[in-house]
């Protein structure tokens, strides 16, 4: 007699979200260091230039955008953040929005940031 694990209604659809949504969120960016800046690239199909917003706020990019299908009634959002590790000269971040796709330029500024130590306890 062979035993197979019976599906629980808990765990059954785990998958479900990955299904309805895609893998967008997952791989729709690249991020690589080259020569002193950071080049950050998003892909955004779908979006105008208006309708996309960038801010940078100590240390962090934050990327939002939403565009509204009236004829459709649907609404499509992008929201990510993104951390550096080192210091950026944020009055020279640089962005263009071309065929549905963002780059962001971000120059470093200075070395690594350092966060600090924890020291951890036990054996």
């Amino acid at each position: 007699m062979v035993l197979r694990p019976t599906t629980s209604t808990w765990t059954q659809n785990l998958e479900m979200p990955s299904r309805l949504f895609g893998q967008q969120g997952s791989n729709d960016y690249e991020l690589y260091e080259e020569e002193d800046e950071f080049v950050l690239t998003i892909d955004m199909p779908g979006f105008e230039t208006d309708e996309i917003d960038l801010t940078w706020d100590d240390g962090v990019l934050n990327v939002a955008a939403e565009h509204v299908d009236d004829g459709r009634g649907r609404k499509k959002t992008y929201h990510r953040r993104f951390r550096f590790p080192k210091s950026i000269a944020d009055d020279e971040i640089t962005a263009a929005y071309t065929n549905g796709v963002l780059e962001v330029t971000l120059p470093a500024a200075g070395p690594a940031t350092r966060g600090k130590e924890i020291p951890l306890e036990g054996e």
